[in-house]
């Protein structure tokens, strides 16, 4: 999979090199190029934002940069174009394992006070959230989506660690333990120290749904 991300602050994306999706770039198991929209401008002053037409506060990123940027990087309209916006679909799991099919996916950064709406209009398929509140860009936004997504990638995660974990069946994940067997006197649940693998399978069944129904209610319904 390639994942390109178009935004005015590419230096912003180094943390997502480190871990395990750093890893897997080095592996050449996933591609993840960031690209900056001021090299796409055709303003000689790199200037890629200006006033709003009917008056306002900030200023909005202009069309040309952006279109000219996603027929740089997609000529031919066959990746997935998104556009990270406080106004689009809220980003929950169903969209990762979407977008995890495509094999190239566009992620446009809006930043200030958002992109010229013709840019949207003619060069994005979907508009995504990752919560309801503002933040100064789009950045964030893009590496939440880079990082759920990757770790769909074939490779990047060994499949044992992707069958069961939150939101995998609309349920939050039921709580972890490793050594030591006590700490400051609280111990490991004994049914999963016992080795009956349908017992821990039964509790492990259990605690999802108790710590769903306390903290995310709304998933059972």
């Amino acid at each position: 999979m390639k994942i390109t991300i178009l935004t005015l602050f590419p230096e912003m994306f180094v943390p997502l090199y480190g871990s395990i999706v750093g890893r897997a770039v080095k592996e050449g198991k996933l591609q993840i190029e960031t690209v900056n929209l001021r090299d796409y401008t055709e303003d000689k002053h790199k200037k890629c934002d200006d006033y709003p037409f009917g008056g306002g506060a900030g200023m909005v990123m202009t069309p040309q940069p952006i279109g000219s940027a996603i027929e740089a990087v997609d000529p031919e309209h066959k990746a997935r174009r998104i556009y990270l916006s406080p106004k689009g679909k809220v980003f929950r799991q169903e969209h990762v394992f979407e977008l995890a099919s495509y094999e190239h996916i566009v992620m446009l950064c809006g930043h200030y006070e958002g992109v010229d709406q013709r840019a949207v209009d003619l060069f994005i398929d979907e508009e995504l959230s990752i919560g309801d509140y503002v933040l100064t860009g789009g950045e964030l936004p893009a590496m939440v989506v880079a990082d759920c997504v990757s770790r769909y990638v074939d490779g990047v995660l060994s499949p044992e660690s992707l069958v069961q974990e939150s939101f995998s069946e609309n349920l939050l994940e039921y709580p972890q333990y490793t050594r030591p067997v006590e700490y400051r006197g609280l111990g490991v649940p004994e049914v999963l120290r016992s080795g009956n693998h349908a017992e821990i399978d039964k509790w492990r069944r259990e605690q999802s749904l108790k710590v769903t129904k306390a903290h995310r209610p709304d998933l059972l319904k």
